[in-house]
């Protein structure tokens, strides 16, 4: 899949958890398509800078931003000096998110409430400081015919059930129906919303799923497509899903995953 450099010219954009793994895939593709990247990062601060270098090096343009999305304060600082930077925001990615996996009956409420709180509140708060300054800006004809774009990360798992990791699937269902409300809400304001569920993706958070042939080939027998994605997949879906491109798209789920949600152990009947 080929784009236009120029499909997201003029366009500002946040990325949480931007500094790595799909979040890093995406940020890199939306500056190759030409929006300005804020990259939200928790605690890899090198890593988002070298990112900022890289796409500045492309001749684009990037900051990092250090904030923990679970924090309504950091939240709003975060918004903040992303306003005081590019003027305003037209794309925000909500990426960041976190495991701490163990079987049902060994979680601890502290980890429960971790991940449900970066990964489901997070995007809350981060959706509704994006969504004030859409309302406030309203559409910009000559950037974009929409007055702004979120895009939910979420998962395979708000679909398919994965025992001992109970409170990701949660959080990763929560995303699901927090996002149609959302888009439903705000459509008539020409505001979209929309989520992508990756399925097998190769970062460094799962390396050991895919990393030597003998895992690789498990893997692979739950992705009928016969190859485990990789993080561009990812971030190319997130520049259409952001451009004008995908203009009657709203409230929908994009499932890039070379089919795990097809249930391939059905494939033979």
């Amino acid at each position: 899949m080929s784009y236009s450099p120029y499909l997201l010219q003029g366009q500002k954009a946040l990325v949480t958890g931007g500094s790595s793994g799909i979040g890093a895939g995406v940020v890199r593709q939306l500056a190759k398509a030409g929006a300005t990247v804020a990259i939200n990062y928790h605690s890899h601060g090198e890593a988002a800078e070298k990112i900022v270098e890289d796409i500045k090096s492309a001749h684009g343009e990037a900051i990092a931003i250090q904030a923990d999305v679970s924090q309504e304060a950091d939240v709003k600082a975060m918004f903040s000096k992303v306003l005081n930077e590019f003027g305003t925001i037209d794309i925000l990615v909500n990426n960041s998110g976190i495991q701490k996996d163990s079987p049902f009956l060994d979680m601890s409420l502290k980890d429960w409430n971790l991940v449900l709180s970066v990964n489901l509140t997070g995007q809350f708060l981060c959706a509704r400081e994006a969504a004030k300054e859409f309302l406030r800006r309203g559409v910009q004809p000559q950037i974009s015919c929409a007055a702004g774009k979120i895009i939910c990360m979420s998962s395979v798992h708000q679909l398919i059930p994965w025992a001992g990791h109970v409170n990701y699937v949660t959080s990763k269902g929560g995303i699901n129906m927090m996002m149609k409300t959302i888009a439903q809400e705000l459509a008539p304001h020409k505001i979209r919303v929309n989520s992508i569920a990756p399925g097998a993706i190769k970062t460094p958070i799962n390396k050991s799923s895919w990393d030597t042939p003998e895992a690789e080939a498990q893997l692979l027998e739950l992705i009928p497509a016969n190859r485990v994605g990789e993080v561009d997949d990812i971030g190319k879906a997130a520049v259409w899903l952001a451009s004008d491109d995908s203009d009657y798209v709203n409230g929908t789920t994009l499932y890039v995953d070379g089919g795990m949600n097809l249930y391939p152990g059905f494939a033979t009947g």
